[in-house]
């Protein structure tokens, strides 16, 4: 899927906030969740989510997405990365 097609998507399914985000490369955020729902697109780069201590690589068109409390691991590749990001708070 591409950018344009994704963020349609993304509008249409009703995620209030539609934002692109970077990690510069090699960087490593501890465990952490969010308060918000995520569904993202990966443009540029990779990024490796850990989550309950299984690792998966996500590369450019490739979504990911986690619920928000998901307690999670994010490292970024050695050029960094580059993804369009849906928030959505839960009630």
């Amino acid at each position: 899927m591409d950018r344009n097609d994704f963020e349609a998507r993304l509008k249409a399914e009703g995620w209030p906030e539609i934002r692109e985000n970077q990690l510069e490369p090699h960087r490593h955020n501890a465990e952490h969740s969010h308060a918000f729902d995520v569904l993202a697109l990966v443009l540029d780069g990779d990024i490796t989510l850990t989550i309950g201590g299984a690792a998966r690589t996500y590369r450019p068109g490739e979504e990911f997405s986690m619920q928000a409390g998901c307690a999670h691991v994010e490292d970024a590749g050695p050029a960094g990365v580059r993804y369009l990001v849906g928030r959505r708070p839960r009630p």
